[in-house]
């Protein structure tokens, strides 16, 4: 079945240009266009989109704040996909908090959008190593664990929190089954086992969650694991 996707910004021409190239995608639908946030999270519920293609600033109801929305909706399958030209400094920690599953620049290429549509899609996370690397920088100047959900993580296997605290280092499943010698399949079926139990969405939360926990923590030269 194809992908299907909603766009919201508040540029006309940009909404245009997005929905003519994934429109022309064998996999990819484009279902619906919304102009600012309160419109998107209202088509979100009204469609019931795969992925949202969600511009950061937008008048009204902006990017972040229509995330946090659409992701309250019980039930409501939808990934969204931050778009931004803008330096994403500000925004990382906030839009993963919001439930943002990626991130992409608008001045990314028509493949690299349509890839990034369809990683989002699979339930993977779109964050490079630079989004990594802030969202790192982020936790070590709010300083610590900001989350008391430590207990939650007690219902994890030994291999299990290992796996959760390289995926909050950004590793991909193949790094990571290179990291513990095991197959790319066991990475993918103890993710999916660490996402179940602590009941999150995406690889996206799953990162958020291990450093508000304390799992893992900003170290002066990269990235301390606790426990």
């Amino acid at each position: 079945m194809a992908i299907r996707v909603l766009i919201a910004d508040d540029q006309g021409m940009v909404r245009t240009g997005f929905t003519v190239f994934l429109s022309a995608q064998p996999d990819i639908e484009v279902v619906g266009e919304a102009a600012d946030g309160a419109q998107a999270v209202a088509r979100a519920v009204e469609l019931r989109p795969d992925v949202i293609l969600m511009d950061v600033r937008m008048p009204g109801m902006d990017g972040l704040e229509a995330t946090r929305r659409i992701g309250a909706v019980p039930e409501l399958p939808s990934r969204v996909l931050i778009l931004t030209t803008f330096d994403l400094d500000d925004y990382v920690y906030a839009a993963l908090r919001a439930g943002a599953s990626g991130f992409l620049l608008k001045d990314a290429s028509a493949q690299q959008l349509a890839d990034a549509v369809r990683v989002v899609a699979a339930g993977e996370a779109l964050l490079a190593p630079t989004v990594t690397r802030r969202l790192i920088a982020e936790f070590a100047r709010l300083g610590g664990p900001r989350a008391p959900a430590v207990r939650r993580l007690a219902d994890l296997t030994e291999r299990e929190t290992e796996v959760l605290s390289l995926v909050a280092q950004g590793l991909s499943n193949q790094e990571i089954a290179a990291e513990l010698v095991v197959s790319e399949q066991t990475v993918k079926t103890h993710v999916g086992r660490v996402l179940a139990k602590l009941s999150l969405r995406d690889r996206a939360q799953a990162i958020v969650h291990a450093y508000e926990t304390g799992l893992v923590r900003p170290g002066g030269d990269g990235i301390t694991r606790t426990g």
